[in-house]
């Protein structure tokens, strides 16, 4: 395809979504190079996040920029590559989550600095979507949201708790100091492993270095908050007979999860190139399926917008904070992370993506379960 004839192609591709080339509204596009227009009809979404990083192109603000691009579904409308559908079917055949590449995501992500992290997330480095029904600022967001997610299981002094993709230990330390709980965490993260450790030092804590598929023993309740993402479709189903293994019979399991619309074997290349490698964004219809004939479904709750001005949050405090970690990462890095938090934003916001919590229980709640919001 000739420069011009790509240059038109992504032109009437954008128009599609109110984008405009070199336009002066929100959300649209300004293009530095005119290789732009070949490498995103040659590799799509991988060529679109790459050429942002090399800087050929920018949309201010980019959130907005990906709200009306997603919104519009143009990330089905480019045509599919033999690296995209080579890329899918082996994702369908393999387990990319497997046991030996389970601490993959650990090295790659979770371990690229707790002063990143330090300086994006709230107070308790809590790394998953906040609750800001009531709350001012992102730390009472957070704290609102550990507090939900400890009612909605009925938490009580002296229970156990299993804490799977424990981050930072931001829910187990948490849980300890405002309920009483006792909680073994469990995370594929070396450096989350050390500071949490330090973090809930006196506490009843544990925070190990461990896969789910190893953990053994009995806990009075389950949860994992924002870590079923990594788990793959291939160990749906694993996962949870882990849980059903682990969880005693009156207990309650809850599970925290980024979801999708569809169901899907593979995630975008651009993230899993950068940011979460073997990771993948879960169906109703997938998480629904994995648990059948193991739990009853007591609750399902989506608030999904609010993990947008959660992003946001997130984007606003790297932006701050960026002077102090700026040597240690380079402009490159700035403009992946950029990408990576306000993509996500706008994906949330057109609403291709949600934010789930259910409540499953083994048996059924004799009575029903009440609703925690």
């Amino acid at each position: 395809m000739s420069v011009l004839s790509a240059e038109r192609f992504v032109s009437d591709l954008l128009s599609q979504a109110d984008v405009r080339i070199n336009g002066d509204r929100q959300g649209d596009i300004a293009v530095r190079d005119g290789r732009l227009y070949d490498r995103i009809i040659r590799d799509g979404s991988l060529g679109l996040g790459e050429s942002y990083m090399d800087g050929w192109w920018d949309a201010e603000p980019l959130d907005a920029f990906f709200t009306k691009v997603l919104g519009a579904n143009l990330d089905r409308k480019l045509k599919l590559t033999l690296r995209v559908i080579f890329r899918h079917a082996a994702h369908a055949c393999l387990n990319f989550q497997s046991r030996a590449r389970a601490f993959q995501i650990g090295a790659h992500h979770y371990d690229m600095g707790n002063d990143l992290y330090r300086a994006m997330l709230d107070r308790r480095l809590t790394y998953s979507c906040g609750y800001w029904k009531g709350a001012r600022d992102l730390d009472e967001a957070q704290e609102a949201k550990l507090d939900m997610t400890c009612r909605k299981i009925g938490l009580s002094r002296g229970q156990t708790i299993l804490d799977i993709g424990c981050g930072w230990g931001s829910f187990a330390k948490f849980a300890a100091e405002r309920f009483g709980a006792r909680v073994v965490g469990i995370t594929v993260s070396r450096k989350q492993v050390a500071l949490g450790t330090e973090s809930c030092e006196g506490l009843p804590v544990e925070i190990r270095l461990q896969d789910y598929r190893d953990v053994t023993g009995q806990f009075d309740h389950v949860v994992s908050i924002g870590m079923f993402e990594h788990v793959g479709h291939k160990n749906y189903r694993t996962f949870m007979d882990v849980v059903h293994r682990c969880l005693k019979r009156d207990g309650l399991f809850l599970l925290h999860t980024i979801g999708g619309n569809e169901s899907v074997k593979a995630t975008d290349p651009w993230i899993t190139k950068y940011i979460f490698p073997n990771s993948m964004l879960p169906s109703a219809n997938q998480v629904a399926a994995a648990y059948e004939g193991l739990f009853v479904m007591e609750d399902w709750h989506n608030f999904a917008a609010d993990y947008d001005r959660t992003l946001m949050a997130w984007s606003d405090n790297f932006d701050a904070r960026w002077g102090a970690l700026r040597d240690g990462y380079g402009d490159r890095f700035y403009r992946m992370w950029k990408y990576y938090l306000l993509s996500c934003a706008g994906a949330f916001r057109a609403r291709k993506n949600q934010l789930w919590q259910l409540v499953l229980s083994k048996d059924g709640i004799r009575g029903g379960y009440v609703s925690t919001r």
